[in-house]
């Protein structure tokens, strides 16, 4: 039982960690739609051959690392009459160097209100690994548009 204890604290400790070291990147405040399953990075060149601004309003850092996010989408288990939904994400690791990301997100209804918001985490991913996770939510419904409203990449020490 103890061992549990231990267990939930280093787990409490690593996450504040994580939120205190995203906490001193440069934030912008701008928001974007979560991935979908096109080519980002082709998308963002053609944009900024044509002299454009990237969809949504943000300018993407010089190493793209927005683009780590490949997929970040609503599962709807949900089953029998009781709602079950979840975001699932998928983050590759383009960059040669152990990284954290972090990244905050809403979901809106059709009528524009946001009925949920939350942060995920992904640690310690290697350059050129991929990361997948996914994450419970109180939504009753699924039919929500997903707006990353932060996301921030840091080397892992």
């Amino acid at each position: 039982m103890r061992s549990l204890g231990v267990v939930a604290a280093c787990a409490a400790v690593t996450m504040m960690g994580g939120l205190v070291v995203s906490g001193c990147a440069t934030k912008d405040e701008s928001s974007t739609p979560a991935p979908d399953t096109g080519t980002p990075t082709a998308d963002r060149q053609q944009t900024e051959e044509q002299g454009e601004e990237p969809q949504g309003g943000r300018s993407e850092t010089a190493d793209g690392e927005r683009d780590d996010l490949v997929s970040f989408k609503i599962d709807n288990r949900s089953q029998a009459g009781f709602e079950d939904i979840w975001v699932t994400w998928t983050i590759r690791n383009r960059s040669s160097e152990k990284s954290t990301y972090t990244w905050e997100w809403e979901a809106v209804g059709p009528d524009g209100t946001r009925l949920y918001n939350s942060t995920e985490i992904a640690t310690d991913v290697q350059p050129g690994q991929t990361a997948t996770g996914e994450s419970p939510t109180t939504l009753k419904t699924s039919n929500v548009k997903i707006n990353v409203t932060e996301f921030d990449r840091s080397k892992s020490w």
